[in-house]
C-alpha cells in the first residue's frame, strides 16, 4: 500500500502480534537496474535479515511489465536476501496502469506468464515467489487464465484481491469468486479485500475456501485485527495500549520524513483509526488543521518532542 503501509507502520503493526508475514510496497521497475539503495530505502528490513524489528519476515514486491528488466532486478534484489519476492498484478492506480503496471496486465495473461517465469528463473532455489492479483481489469472473464499463467510461470502462492480494477475499493468484495480459482490451481491461495473485522475475516475464509488472509486497510484501521482473528479470546487492543505504538511510529516519522510531511503522515493514520476508535475521531478533529510537528506532538502526546 504505497504511501501508507510502509516500513514504519510495518514495524509498529508487527509488534502487536498475529501477523505471519509482510509484503512491502511495490518497487516500480521500468527500464533500468535499480541500485541497492532503492531496495533498502523501500524495504529497510533487508538490512535486518529480511525481518521487521519484531521478527516478522518481509517479502519485497516488484511491479513492472518488462520480463527481462524484472528478472534482472529480481536477481539483484534476491542477493539482498529478502524473505521472498512478490509480484504486483493488482494495483488499480490510474497512473500505474497507464504505464503498464499492476492490474492492467490482467488483460495480458501471456505477458504475465513471461514475467513470472523470467523472475522465477532469476531467483535462487528455495526463495519463495508469490503473486498478488485482482479478479481482473475491467471484468473477471480472464481470472482463471491469469492465475494459471502465474502458476505455470513458477508462482508458489497467489494472493487474490476479490475485486476487479473497475471495482476499485468499493464494497463489496466478491470473496466467493476467489474459491473458483482456489479449486483450480495447485498452489495455496490467500484471500484479500474488505476485511475490516474478525467477523469479516470468518466470512471471507468461509466464502473463499482459503485458510489464510492478507490484510491491508483493515489492519491500518485496527492494529489489533490480526491478533483478534488468530486468537479470538484475546482482549481487544485498547486506545491506551495503542498510544505507545503511535508514539513509536511518530518517532520514526520524525527521523525518516522531512518536517513538512510529518504531521500529514500521522494524521493519515489517525484518519484510518477513526473507523475503530472513538478516541481517534476526537484526536483527529483536534489536530486536523495543525501542520507543525511540534504542535501536533504536544496535542497528541502532551510532552515536547525531544522527550521521545
Amino acid at each position: 500500500m504505497e504511501g501508507l503501509l510502509d516500513h514504519m507502520l510495518r514495524d509498529v503493526l508487527t509488534r502487536v502480534g498475529g501477523i505471519d508475514r509482510c509484503v512491502s510496497e511495490f518497487i516500480r521497475i521500468t527500464d533500468r537496474l535499480m541500485p541497492n539503495r532503492v531496495f533498502t530505502r523501500i524495504v529497510p528490513e533487508l538490512l535486518n535479515g529480511g525481518l521487521t524489528p519484531a521478527g516478522v519476515p518481509v517479502r519485497a514486491q516488484l511491479l513492472g511489465s518488462d520480463p527481462v528488466c524484472m528478472a534482472e532486478n529480481a536477481a539483484k534484489l534476491a542477493a539482498l536476501k529478502p524473505a521472498g519476492i512478490d509480484l504486483n498484478f493488482g494495483c488499480p492506480a490510474k497512473n500505474v496502469n497507464r504505464h503498464r503496471g499492476g492490474a492492467v496486465l490482467l488483460d495480458e495473461p501471456e505477458l504475465i506468464l513471461r514475467i513470472v517465469g523470467a523472475v522465477k528463473r532469476a531467483m535462487p532455489p528455495g526463495m519463495p515467489l508469490s503473486v498478488k492479483m485482482r479478479l481482473g481489469y475491467m471484468d473477471d472473464s480472464r481470472t482463471l487464465e491469469c492465475a494459471q499463467a502465474m502458476v505455470d510461470g513458477g508462482a508458489e502462492e497467489l494472493v487474490i484481491h476479490a475485486r476487479t480494477k473497475a471495482d476499485g475499493y468499493k464494497p463489496p468484495a466478491y470473496w466467493d469468486r476467489i474459491n473458483a480459482v482456489r479449486t483450480q490451481v495447485p498452489v495455496p491461495v490467500v484471500a484479500n479485500g474488505e476485511v475490516w473485522t474478525a467477523a469479516d475475516a470468518q466470512a471471507c475464509l468461509q466464502q473463499s475456501g482459503c485458510s489464510a488472509l492478507m490484510l491491508g486497510r483493515g489492519m491500518v484501521a485496527d492494529p489489533g485485527l490480526a491478533l483478534a482473528i488468530c486468537a479470538p479470546a484475546s482482549a481487544a487492543l485498547t486506545w491506551s495500549q495503542l498510544l505507545p505504538l503511535m508514539r513509536l511510529f511518530w518517532g520514526q516519522v520524525m527521523i525518516h520524513m522531512p518536517p513538512k510531511h510529518q504531521a500529514g503522515r500521522l494524521k493519515q493514520w489517525l484518519h484510518y483509526l477513526r473507523r475503530r476508535y472513538p478516541e481517534a475521531e476526537e484526536a483527529y478533529l483536534r489536530v486536523r488543521t495543525i501542520n507543525s510537528p511540534f504542535e501536533l506532538h504536544l496535542q497528541l502526546f502532551g510532552m515536547p518532542a525531544e522527550h521521545l
